[in-house]
């Protein structure tokens, strides 16, 4: 038993001595990374002191280097500390003097001038605020603050001031809005002083020269003015010079111009006025016609629901009494809608009984191109050949008709696309035969009320012309240079025409200078009438 129990102790103990060296071991092992370590430590310490510095000296150098915007936009910069301060004390004034405190209205005010007189100090010379200049206004504007807080001028206050405030604004800006359209649409409607002086020379010419009346009346019956064989088109208008210029850029890019018939329906008071200009002008050996539209007697209330409607009372009321239904949209209360010339594209069938096909253009374009091509163009049996107006915003049927309105959603697609009055190609035997005129007078009659639309004659051509328009290819009519300042180049120069649709009309101060020359080049420059009333 001894010498088991001898035996048994024996590797015990040197069990023991084994763990024993091995503890001692590790903790050698231990000890000499932890030096290592430290050695390293100390050494990257050394090391890095210096490039720490050099960091933090060139962030000093890029905060030097920042312009005032750059230090608005910085958080922890003084420049924004000082205009958040400047932007809260302003608040404060408004409810200082609401209080009637006005001696801490003035203290706010006195340190508000201090603190912008000092950002636009550093704003010219293009270096940062310092803490010493910052200092001294951060501090005495706290301290005003502070101080309007303590007057009891609390959060809650703070935001129903504000919020009155906003809303005051609001309003000022919505009718500063109003104001503006109105304005943008006087001078619109307004004729240019150089413009009136130049039909005030052509009137006196009509009236005091009988050899343009006798000249006129030779051509009236010129049977190039039902011939189907020549190339026809209508124009609207009062405005001479407009006018002029779609007939002039039409011509100058004609492949034949002799072989091209317009078709001018004016008012009364223009009538002489554009037959003493397209008489006494040469056009390539193109016809011209011009039309007073009181000699339609055809066209008077008891056949046009759109005469009568135009001569009410109420609806003269409704375009020209400001007071009344404040609630519509100034837009809506041009006057310009209830000319009638306006609405005689619709009437075209009847104005020109002989004719097959014809293009209707407005006043306010240009044309770039031959349009000859149009008069072969398949319209699939349809009336109307259009540019659709999809690809632009809000030119779908539902942006421009009340679909809420039974009639209305029963019977079109809100989705439908929508298109451009200003060039189309009109089959007049397909208009005959489906009547449109009859539908137009239709869609008058039941928008009495103004409840399907508001304005314009695009609407109700929407309606009219409903499963009868042609898509057309969107070279042929580019829109948008009477109120769109980033109309695509390469669209202008592809475009066959070019629409100054819009206020900004290209014979007004009011304009958009970029698309000016595009119209200006086919103005008469050389006739004595404009050259004597440029001056004027």
């Amino acid at each position: 038993m001894r010498r088991r129990a001898a035996d048994y102790r024996r590797p015990v103990r040197r069990r023991l001595s084994c763990w024993i060296w091995s503890l001692l071991g590790i903790f050698s092992i231990a000890g000499f990374v932890l030096f290592v370590v430290h050695h390293h430590h100390d050494h990257e310490d050394h090391v890095e002191q210096p490039i720490l510095e050099r960091e933090s000296r060139n962030e000093q150098v890029v905060h030097e280097r920042m312009n005032l915007t750059q230090e608005m936009l910085s958080v922890n910069s003084y420049a924004r500390q000082l205009a958040e301060q400047t932007t809260l004390a302003k608040a404060y004034i408004i409810i200082a003097k609401e209080h009637n405190n006005l001696h801490l209205a003035w203290e706010l005010s006195t340190k508000i001038r201090s603190c912008q007189l000092l950002l636009s100090k550093a704003a010219m010379r293009d270096e940062p605020i310092s803490l010493d200049e910052a200092e001294p206004n951060i501090r005495s504007l706290s301290s005003l603050i502070l101080k309007a807080q303590d007057a009891h001028y609390d959060i809650a206050t703070t935001m129903m001031t504000m919020k009155s405030h906003i809303q005051a604004l609001e309003e000022r800006a919505n009718a500063a809005s109003v104001q503006s359209m109105m304005f943008g649409q006087l001078t619109a409607e307004s004729l240019p002083k150089n413009l009136h002086c130049l039909e005030i020379k052509l009137m006196a010419d009509w009236l005091t020269k009988k050899s343009l009346q006798d000249f006129a009346e030779e051509r009236r019956n010129s049977p190039r003015l039902v011939d189907n064989n020549l190339y026809h088109f209508c124009i609207f208008s009062d405005n001479l010079l407009a006018v002029s210029v779609v007939i002039n850029s039409t011509v100058a890019n004609a492949d034949h111009p002799k072989q091209l018939v317009f078709h001018i329906v004016t008012d009364s008071i223009h009538y002489g006025v554009m037959l003493a200009w397209f008489l006494n002008n040469d056009f390539k050996g193109s016809t011209v016609e011009v039309q007073n539209i009181d000699n339609f007697t055809w066209l008077n209330s008891s056949y046009s629901p759109a005469v009568k409607q135009l001569m009410a009372t109420d609806t003269r009321k409704y375009y020209f009494d400001g007071s009344q239904d404040t609630g519509v949209e100034q837009k809506f209360r041009n006057p310009k809608y209830i000319y009638l010339l306006n609405h005689l594209r619709f009437y075209i069938p009847e104005i020109y009984p002989q004719l097959e096909k014809i293009v209707f253009l407005d006043d306010d374009v240009v044309v770039q191109k031959d349009l000859t091509p149009l008069f072969s163009l398949d319209l699939h049996g349809n009336v109307n050949g259009a540019v659709e107006t999809c690809l632009e915003a809000f030119h779908r049927y539902y942006k421009y008709l009340n679909f809420s309105n039974p009639l209305i959603s029963s019977k079109f697609d809100p989705q439908a696309c929508g298109w451009a009055f200003g060039m189309n190609v009109f089959d007049l035997i397909a208009w005959r035969k489906a009547n449109v005129t009859a539908r137009y007078h239709y869609w008058i009659e039941q928008n009495a009320d103004r409840t399907i639309w508001k304005l314009g004659t695009l609407p109700p051509g929407l309606l009219a012309f409903y499963g009868m328009t042609e898509p057309l290819d969107r070279r042929w009519h580019v829109l948008g240079l009477g109120y769109d300042m980033n109309v695509d180049n390469r669209l202008i120069e592809s475009a066959a025409v070019i629409h100054f649709n819009g206020n900004m009309k290209p014979w007004l101060k009011l304009r958009i200078n970029r698309y000016r020359p595009l119209w200006e080049r086919y103005v008469n420059q050389t006739h004595p009438h404009l050259q004597d009333c440029a001056t004027h």
